[in-house]
């Protein structure tokens, strides 16, 4: 069996990786902020350490012990194929059923207002990237158990793709002005590609559904490679502090 990366050292290279991004945004930004500071970054970074918990404390373990399960006995989709191919179908698998995931997030009411959360910040970097309802980040312990056992997911595989997934979420939301964005837009999902998916337009945010590969938007017809010079948000919808972000799903209008 393959040695497994302690969840402690997981957790220094993502503060690390988030570090060096937020210090790279101050550098090479890509828009105007308008949002005040510190309380934004201080808001997204609280809701970050719920979601941490609810991820460390309960999915992580749980996933990790199903995708032992899965490899010993053999269990779902990737587990079916030859050897050599059985990670890399999982983790393939894993992106894509990901960009279903989120369309899903933008087009059921209820699982839109648990999601406005994170697209309702008036700017967008690094620290957006951790920015979920904690409600939302509790649905994701079935998804990611369905996902391992349906998909047939190794303990190897999990542990590349999430390192992987982890990664790319937060470069693409990243406030970054790179000029190897579109060749980049190819193949991964970028920050000019995701900029489009959180503009302030609801044909915009209905484009760019990729966190990982971005082939899976152009696969499905959802890419887009522009958007209106409006603002970063949702249309009509401000930013309250966090107490009126937690309760947001009570009281927004899920369109």
């Amino acid at each position: 069996m393959a040695k497994q990366t302690p969840p402690s050292r997981n957790l220094w290279l993502a503060t690390a990786a988030l570090g060096g991004l937020l210090l790279a945004e101050r550098l090479w930004p890509k828009r105007t902020r308008v949002a005040e500071e510190p309380a934004r970054t201080g808001r997204n970074l609280a809701l970050g350490a719920l979601n941490l918990a609810v991820v460390a404390g309960v999915q992580a373990p749980l996933a990790r012990q199903l995708a032992t399960r899965v490899a010993r006995e053999r269990l779902g989709i990737a587990q079916q194929l030859p050897a050599p191919l059985r990670d890399l179908a999982a983790m393939l698998l894993l992106d894509w059923s990901m960009y279903h995931w989120h369309v899903a997030t933008h087009r059921v009411p209820l699982l839109w207002r648990l999601h406005l959360v994170h697209h309702i910040d008036r700017d967008m970097d690094a620290s957006t990237a951790l920015r979920f309802h904690v409600v939302d980040m509790a649905l994701s312990v079935p998804l990611r158990l369905a996902q391992v056992r349906l998909l047939g997911v190794s303990p190897r595989a999990l542990a590349l793709w999430e390192g992987f997934f982890m990664a790319s979420v937060l470069f693409h939301h990243a406030d970054l002005d790179l000029p190897f964005d579109a060749p980049l837009s190819l193949v991964l999902t970028t920050p000019g590609m995701h900029d489009i998916h959180h503009r302030a337009d609801t044909a915009s945010l209905g484009s760019n559904y990729s966190a990982g590969l971005s082939l899976w938007d152009r696969l499905h017809g959802t890419f887009a490679d522009s958007a209106p010079a409006v603002p970063i948000g949702v249309p009509g919808q401000g930013d309250p502090a966090l107490g009126g972000l937690l309760a947001l799903p009570l009281t927004a209008v899920a369109d």
